[in-house]
């Protein structure tokens, strides 16, 4: 087999150790040996880089994706060589082929996915979790490739549309438990939930996860004790929140992330101190998920997603769609809407719009919204309505809705236990792209603002997030473990621009962030998908990703 040398860099290894100077050498997709003076067929210059495992996405939602997109980007874009799939419950497997619509218009609601994207570029050749996974490996991956089974899609297969409206019988709950053990031995990474308030589904309806008892889930859960293996994911909400989930890990036996603890003043507070005092109280298995990204959606009135939480935002999305011009343009509709938007429980932050992309009102780009509203004397809510109105509901406005508080952010990143999660990527494409999280995290948490070391970040995009899921021989730089390798360069990776490009199944477009700055080398089971800055992930005559192995847990 040909061998490949990582030559003249600084080794981080993973682990949070110091770095130090040393060549890698790779050979038949594995890290052969560490040391200086190592020689190969071929060589990547590494000189004044950072040679790093390469790193690990915990929160993604590339489950259609990645069929049409397998070197699914942006994230191949940022050093990230592995990605995990199917959270918050929202997957496309299990699926009835009578209920392939129905998956489709819940991932248009709740992770704005276009529906037509999702008929057309899904290939539908599946219904069980194990055919999912097949047909995932059939078609190959540019990176490494993890799925959880999802609660949502499970009550859906077993329950039909009765899944909306009651909870499961003894029956249906053993067999949504067969399900989620026969995922398991297929090689599912864990069982995914939500029961998260924003979370609302087909016609307004909460999404299904959110129907159910919680013994339900529980026994579920219950499956992956009895293997001894994988990761629960859930999306907090009424009836699991802060203080009962980790009494839940201990009875469950196996690591609980959650999404998300944000950086919102008040929450992050509680949730940092709930974890430190259960922390105190011994061992926990609970890694609430973190981000160093604020939370900056861009959204239309025609699809107002930021509104959801109140009542008479999600009500509309059970009526017809030329029905929202009709409310939108009632005063008392809009009074109401403001009131409810007052009070829901992350309230709106009028101060927090800006005009992203219009066509008509160039000259307001980038305008703060409550600026435009106070020189129309009038609430933000009816400016917004009235200049929208001016290209039929086109116009996008881009609102930081949460994690901007940089203190609690830089609190949070020091904490013991806590994940990098949320990148999203995959989901919310037409409003939001956080899949450069990893390459936000060095160029501006690391080098620009000093709030955790190198190898410290380095340990947290993939030494950490490998342990989390017991991710045999990644994560790690050592002798035997996989090639999976990110060589940057410290004094110049940064994330890079955002922008929207049209390139999705039936003409959909989305937001991309395809031009970071840094990224030298990047290697996956030691194929290169990027030399010398150029990337090659799309082009590849192979598609060199593998299913991670997950080890039981100890």
């Amino acid at each position: 087999m040909s061998s490949t040398v990582i030559r003249g860099g600084t080794v981080i290894d993973g682990t949070g150790a110091t770095g130090f100077e040393s060549d890698v050498l790779i050979r038949d997709g594995r890290i052969a040996a560490i040391g200086k003076g190592l020689s190969g067929d071929r060589e990547l210059d590494a000189s004044g880089a950072v040679v790093a495992p390469g790193f690990i996405d915990i929160h993604t939602h590339y489950d259609a994706q990645v069929f049409w997109d397998p070197a699914l980007t942006p994230s191949c874009f940022h050093g990230v060589t592995t990605v995990v799939a199917g959270n918050c419950g929202f997957t496309i497997a299990p699926t009835r082929e009578a209920d392939r619509e129905a998956i489709a218009l819940a991932l248009e609601k709740v992770e704005d996915m276009n529906p037509a994207s999702l008929m057309e570029g899904i290939p539908w050749d599946f219904e069980t979790f194990p055919e999912y996974l097949a047909s995932v490996e059939k078609r190959g991956t540019v990176l490494n490739y993890a799925a959880y089974v999802g609660h949502t899609a499970l009550r859906l297969f077993h329950m039909g549309d009765d899944a909306y409206e009651r909870a499961a019988t003894d029956a249906e709950v053993a067999a949504m438990c067969a399900s989620v053990r026969e995922a398991m031995e297929a090689g599912a990474v864990g069982l995914a939930t939500s029961f998260a308030p924003t979370h609302v589904g087909v016609g307004g309806k909460p999404i299904c996860s959110r129907v159910g008892d919680f013994s339900e889930f529980e026994a579920m859960a219950g499956e992956l004790k009895k293997l001894g293996r994988g990761v629960i994911e859930a999306t907090l909400g009424s009836g699991f929140a802060f203080d009962s989930v980790y009494d839940f890990q201990r009875r469950i036996g196996v690591p609980v992330t959650y999404t998300a603890l944000l950086a919102i003043p008040g929450l992050w507070q509680h949730g940092a101190n709930v974890h430190r005092e259960q922390m105190e109280k011994g061992d926990t298995g609970v890694w609430p998920q973190i981000s160093v990204r604020a939370v900056t959606l861009q959204q239309q009135l025609k699809a107002p997603f930021a509104f959801d939480q109140a009542d008479c935002f999600s009500s509309l999305y059970a009526e017809a769609p030329e029905m929202r011009e009709v409310r939108y343009k009632d005063a008392e509709w809009r009074k109401k809407a403001i009131e409810e938007l007052a009070h829901t429980p992350l309230p709106t932050r009028w101060e927090n719009f800006y005009l992203a992309e219009t066509e008509v009102h160039e000259d307001l780009i980038d305008r703060k919204l409550v600026d435009l509203a106070k020189e129309r004397g009038e609430h933000p809510f009816d400016t917004m309505v009235a200049l929208s109105f001016d290209e039929n509901l086109e116009t996008r406005w881009r609102y930081v809705q949460a994690n901007d508080d940089e203190e609690g952010v830089a609190h949070l990143l020091q904490q013991d236990q806590m994940a990098l999660g949320l990148s999203d990527a995959g989901a919310h494409v037409g409003m939001l792209c956080d899949a450069p999280l990893p390459t936000d995290l060095l160029g501006n948490w690391v080098r620009e603002r000093e709030v955790i070391p190198l190898e410290k970040a380095v340990h947290k995009l993939t030494g950490e997030p490998a342990g989390l899921f017991r991710f045999e021989d990644r994560g790690v730089l050592r002798e035997g473990a996989h090639a999976d390798v990110c060589v940057f360069d410290p004094d110049e990776v940064a994330p890079g621009r955002i922008r929207r490009v049209q390139d999705f199944p039936a003409g959909a477009d989305r937001l991309t962030a395809d031009e970071p700055s840094g990224i030298r080398h990047v290697l996956v089971n030691g194929t290169p998908i990027c030399e010398d800055g150029e990337s090659k992930a799309q082009a590849l005559d192979g598609r060199p990703g593998q299913r991670p192995a997950q080890l039981p847990h100890a």
